[in-house]
């Protein structure tokens, strides 16, 4: 059998079970050899494409396994308001006014990504401080976590929010002295988000696109998106579905259901939707729709996180929120998990994390037991040693974000202090223990960026250089697993990707530099030079696969 493409000229990282190659020769979209040079070559013939590492590493593609590809999609049309470029209020405003010059007075101005804790003033962006910069908008912009945002005033009135507005369950409206601040929290950001008009099905498949593209330029085969349905409902899914269909989505896609009330995984069970582990290369095999996602508390940066010891007073103090009571988190969990789907379910807190734990092992029985049923739970930061060990028990799958001590750690030891902000996201514990830790962004929460990931994985310094938890560092082999494997683990698909070995689909990245020698500080600037899906270029920096496939014709 010849070979459709041969490799070689530089390492190629296997697994971490599988070490390194010289050499790897693809065959209709799979691995079709893979080791040392001289053996593998025998695969290749007269019509097969070879391309040259010339030093370079190639690995197995990243697995996005926990962003929200939609918004992060439609989010690029936003204000940016990340951290890495806004730093101040004057700046935050400043973008306001621009996007309010060039948006129709009374259309809403949507922005993204700020951070209270690093902007000068130290606290979030107040209504009427949004008011002098867009007196004619309705503005609401969402902090980085996706868990708090605020409001102006012409958004609260739109909202139909006063001060004597109550607090929904699982949510907060903020006063102080009797008046409102503009801030939301949680389920409470439903209130504004509902008075949006949403956005079209083209609009959303030109953000699917587009977000896929950024994805294939950083080194990403698989996605996925975490809360299908709380943009745009239902319609969510017909735009991925169209997308698939035109060509359009990029990534392999693992879809899990909004299944808060006000979510669409009610709707979408009704209407005939059931878990779907997909398989293959063509267009709609693309599309898995395996999983519901429930959040049951918020984030630890915007202090919404449920903890069982409260936040520390000089930040504010309290315990958080919990998205529901026990008894409805329980029967929430029960009824996705009689129906078959995986269980992705939102907890940072300890406290939070143990409501998830219980209503997963009371939801199993003879018939439907939890172990072997990889349910998850996401982010998964801040849990004791029992917690980890109850999960390990029943296979239950840790889903963090390294990148989150990167970017909110020093704001997590402000707020919960060093000794237990040195234990969260335990990578290494976890590895340790036999959990199959899933390395991934919670893009737009977090950059998409992977190589910032895999450095706050190998070094656990935070954007500042704070060394947090340093027992918790990972071997570069041990993040790439993480980012590979455990992506593909949690969505049952370990046996079609994750690794490169024979039969495996061609889902490979070649990196601008080997990212397992360097300097922990250089995985910073590195890049993914080539992108395959099943042995397609989805990215091509240099035009290194396009320079082939001409070749070819």
């Amino acid at each position: 059998m010849t070979a459709d493409l041969l490799i070689t000229g530089g390492r190629i990282f296997r697994g971490l079970a599988h070490g390194y190659a010289e050499a790897i020769a693809i065959k209709d979209g799979r691995v079709l050899a893979v080791g040392d040079a001289a053996s593998v070559s025998d695969a290749a013939g007269a019509a097969t494409k070879r391309i040259d590492l010339g030093g370079r590493v190639a690995a197995p593609a990243f697995n996005e396994a926990h962003m929200h590809l939609l918004s992060y999609g439609l989010g690029l049309s936003q204000v940016n308001l990340r951290a890495e470029e806004v730093r101040t209020l004057d700046e935050v405003l400043s973008r306001i006014a621009k996007a309010a010059k060039a948006t129709p007075k009374g259309q809403w101005i949507l922005g993204r990504g700020y951070d209270h804790g690093e902007l000068d003033i130290g606290r979030h962006p107040l209504a009427e401080e949004l008011d002098r910069a867009a007196p004619d908008h309705p503005v609401f912009i969402t902090r980085t976590c996706g868990h708090v945002a605020v409001a102006n005033t012409a958004a609260l009135k739109i909202a139909g929010v006063t001060h004597n507005t109550p607090d929904p369950e699982g949510g907060a409206i903020e006063r102080k002295n009797g008046k409102l601040t503009g801030l939301f929290a949680e389920r409470a950001m439903r209130l504004v988000r509902d008075k949006m008009a949403p956005p079209s099905e083209a609009a959303m498949v030109d953000a699917i696109e587009a977000a896929g593209r950024n994805l294939a330029a950083l080194g990403f085969a698989s996605a996925s998106d975490m809360n299908v349905g709380m943009t745009a409902g239902m319609a969510e899914i017909d735009a991925f579905r169209r997308a698939a269909a035109d060509g359009r989505l990029l990534q392999r896609m693992w879809q899990v259901l909004a299944g808060n009330p006000e979510g669409i995984a009610d709707e979408a069970y009704a209407a005939g939707l059931r878990p779907n582990f997909a398989r293959g290369e063509d267009a709609d095999e693309l599309l898995a729709w395996g999983a519901v996602k429930v959040f049951g508390d918020g984030s630890a940066g915007g202090l919404t996180a449920a903890f069982f010891d409260p936040y520390l007073e000089s930040a504010g103090g309290g315990t958080g929120i919990f998205c529901f009571p026990d008894d409805k988190m329980h029967a929430l969990l029960a009824k996705f998990h009689r129906q078959g789907w995986q269980l992705d379910i939102h907890a940072i807190g300890d406290a939070a994390i143990e409501q998830v734990l219980v209503g997963m092992e009371q939801a199993s029985s003879a018939e439907m037991p939890i172990d072997g049923r990889r349910h998850r739970i996401e982010h998964c930061g801040f849990l004791n040693r029992d917690q980890r060990k109850r999960m390990l028990k029943h296979g239950i799958i840790p889903v963090p974000q390294p990148v989150f001590m990167y970017e909110f750690g020093d704001l997590y030891v402000k707020n919960l202090g060093l000794a237990r902000t040195e234990v969260a996201y335990p990578m290494r514990t976890w590895l340790e223990e036999g959990h199959h830790p899933v390395a991934s962004s919670d893009s737009p929460v977090c950059t998409v960026d992977p190589f910032i990931n895999l450095y706050a994985m190998v070094t656990r310094k935070s954007s500042r250089g704070t060394v947090l938890g340093a027992e918790e560092t990972l071997t570069p082999e041990q993040a790439m697993h993480c980012y590979t494997w455990c992506g593909a683990h949690a969505q049952f698909a370990e046996a079609d990707r994750g690794t490169l070995e024979p039969g495996m689909q061609a889902d490979i990245a070649v990196f601008s530099r080997d990212l397992f020698a360097c300097a922990p500080e250089d995985i910073l600037t590195t890049k993914a030079d080539l992108t395959f899906r099943g042995g397609r270029a989805i990215f091509d920096r240099h035009g290194e696969a396009a320079a082939l496939a001409g070749a070819a014709d």
